[in-house]
């Protein structure tokens, strides 16, 4: 394993120490890298995805979401043991997804469209295809997820920990619901489930 993460361990030395600039160099450093994993991940994602016939959409909610945010779990995971609160773990994820969502759709969003109008004179449209159904089926997945941690509140006391089968129960439902929306998401987009908001 060592081996293996090797050139990630020489490429992220690229990070200077913290203690330079008050850590804001150090910061936005890493978070340049970050971009530059996140874009290499996308692209081999990406010709995965082409090579083993897999529609653009899939490959999205699949390859590339797991990893881009399998280092959230991590990250989620160690908030969660190291805070006094589920705050931090949870907040984590909340915060991740709505930098996604706001930032990784709006920028690029604004910058295409300030592009486009200033080079080629005319709108920038991309089409939704299959759009909806996924945010319907995620905002429901995530309904229930967040219903899962009100019911934890009442009834175990904490959204995270607990004792006995309640944790790994718990786990279980929250994975579940990933596998709803995959799957789903998978179905819709090969056909096999006909949707159409404005039909």
């Amino acid at each position: 394993m060592h081996l293996l993460t090797m050139p990630w361990k020489v490429f992220f030395a690229l990070i200077p120490p913290r203690e330079m600039m008050g850590g804001w160099l150090a910061f936005m450093i890493g978070l340049a890298l970050i971009g530059v994993v996140t874009a290499v991940v996308g692209e081999v994602a990406t010709m995965l995805g082409c090579a083993i016939n897999l529609k653009t959409s899939v490959t999205a909610i699949t390859i590339v979401a797991m990893g881009t945010s399998l280092p959230d779990t991590f990250a989620s995971r160690t908030a969660a043991m190291n805070s006094k609160h589920a705050d931090s773990a949870v907040g984590n994820v909340t915060g991740s997804n709505s930098v996604n969502v706001f930032l990784g759709l709006g920028l690029p969003w604004v910058i295409a469209t300030a592009y486009w109008k200033n080079v080629h004179g005319s709108t920038y449209k991309v089409p939704a295809g299959s759009l909806t159904f996924s945010v319907i089926l995620f905002i429901c997945t995530s309904l229930v997820c967040f219903l899962i941690l009100g019911l934890r509140r009442c009834c175990v006391g904490g959204e995270l920990g607990g004792s006995g089968a309640q944790r790994p129960c718990t786990a279980l439902l929250c994975v579940s619901l990933w596998f709803v929306y995959v799957i789903g998401c998978s179905l819709e987009a090969y056909g096999y489930i006909e949707f159409n908001l404005f039909s």
